[in-house]
């Protein structure tokens, strides 16, 4: 009994503790198919421009949207408005 309460909270640590989840850095992906039934998704590219020479290269794939990518939102600054003076 002692043994699974050692387990359980052994498990408990690892879930709230463990390493945090990898975030997705590249928006694009080279899906490579290996063979016909193994998929490869290999997500490095910045641009669809970057990725198309890695799958043209065999033609063995294409090129997608990375499903895991979130962008960082954009700062926006603040602009003075001109207002326009009569004369």
């Amino acid at each position: 009994m002692t043994r699974l309460i050692f387990a359980a909270i052994a498990a408990l640590a690892g879930v709230f503790f463990g390493p945090p989840p990898a975030t997705a850095q590249a928006p694009w992906c080279a899906v490579i198919t290996v063979d016909n039934s193994t998929v490869y998704w290999d997500c490095q590219y910045s641009s669809i421009e970057q990725c198309r020479p890695n799958v043209l290269a065999g033609n063995r794939g294409w090129c997608n949207l990375n499903p895991y990518f979130v962008a960082r939102p954009t700062e926006h600054s603040q602009s003075r408005k001109r207002h326009s003076h009569a004369q």
